[in-house]
């Protein structure tokens, strides 16, 4: 009859009902003769039905039905609201059964967004803590096997002590990277580390970090250069060394997975109010299904070769976290034996 009834809609829906029982057995036993009545009095007897029904149904429908509804639409109409809304008094009126299915069924959709989203936590956090362990037990395995030879007396034998020594060092090295680089991203999330924002000269930024990776490259046979039309210097404003930081990572990816002789090409864009800077390699490249995840904490498109060019595996989740940290974007494309191509933005100085 209705299709979200109220308490009163109810009851009268009830008294008529019974009125026209009452009415129509009534009518039966006068027909059987069993009961003398005129129309009159049967129409009076059907009346008094209809109003001592409407009042007991009324009654029993708000006592032991009506009132729960309002505790449950209550509770889930204070679970959806604000810390500082939670403390006014909430409206309930006889009109809530018109919004309490549409309340319900959105107060489910949450709850199981909700769960969805603690698995999801779970799921990732269960991987980080398997990631960790895997990328720290590596190194201190290592260490322990060079150490215990040397303590076995290797130390004494000059053909292996330096070398497994040097072989040590380069593995806490390793562990001081993987530290370092956790301990950074851990203030980028907190929102702990402070970026100190300043105008300076993205180009000459560039050919600072080009001058501190020079020999790396060489020893790669790798080639730094900006491409064809980037003569342009362009002022930017953020945080110089957080800057620096991102360049050096993504400049020294591409000459770890570069290709001999191959080269690494810096551009930019002037992108109205920002500035798009490319760092773009020939290198090795990477399929298409590896792209979503690059950014992700301790992902490696090729593991072996990752650990073998050493690093943390977190670099790349770094430069997202402090891109995103200026309120700009990070994204890569990618072509395996063609190279890959990271391009970020910043706000022009």
């Amino acid at each position: 009859m209705f299709k979200n009834p109220t308490p009163r809609q109810i009851a009268i829906f009830i008294s008529i009902i019974i009125a026209l029982s009452i009415n129509v057995l009534l009518m039966i036993l006068k027909l059987m003769g069993i009961l003398e009545i005129s129309i009159e009095m049967g129409m009076l007897i059907a009346l008094f039905s209809f109003i001592i029904a409407f009042f007991i149904s009324n009654l029993l429908i708000k006592r032991f039905i009506y009132r729960r509804i309002k505790l449950i639409y209550k509770n889930i109409h204070r679970f959806k609201l604000s810390k500082k809304d939670k403390f006014t008094a909430t409206d309930v009126t006889d009109t809530i059964l018109d919004d309490v299915e549409k309340e319900v069924e959105e107060w489910v959709t949450g709850q199981e967004q909700e769960i969805q989203n603690l698995k999801s936590l779970e799921a990732y956090r269960r991987n980080f803590l398997g990631n960790i362990s895997h990328e720290l037990k590596t190194p201190i395995f290592s260490i322990q096997g060079y150490i215990h030879t040397l303590l076995d007396g290797g130390l004494h034998d000059d053909n292996i002590n330096v070398n497994y020594l040097q072989r040590a060092a380069k593995n806490t090295e390793r562990l001081q990277v993987i530290i370092e680089d956790l301990d950074a991203i851990s203030k980028l999330e907190s929102g702990e580390l402070i970026l100190e924002i300043q105008s300076f000269d993205i180009k000459q930024l560039v050919y600072d970090v080009f001058e501190e990776l020079e020999m790396m490259a060489q020893e790669q046979q790798v080639h730094l250069q900006f491409k064809e039309g980037a003569e342009r210097n362009f002022i930017v404003r953020a945080d110089k060394e957080a800057i620096r930081q991102v360049l050096v990572n993504l400049i020294s990816n591409s000459i770890k997975y570069g290709k001999k002789g191959g080269r690494t090409k810096i551009s930019f864009y002037d992108m109205d109010t920002n500035i798009l800077v490319e760092v773009a390699d020939n290198g090795i490249g990477m399929p298409e299904e590896h792209l979503p995840h690059v950014f992700d904490r301790f992902y490696r498109v090729d593991k072996s070769r990752s650990r073998a060019q050493g690093g943390s595996g977190l670099g790349l989740s770094i430069v997202k976290h402090i891109i995103e940290a200026h309120q700009q974007t990070i994204n890569v494309r990618s072509t395996p034996e063609l190279g890959s191509t990271f391009g970020f933005t910043l706000a022009k100085g």
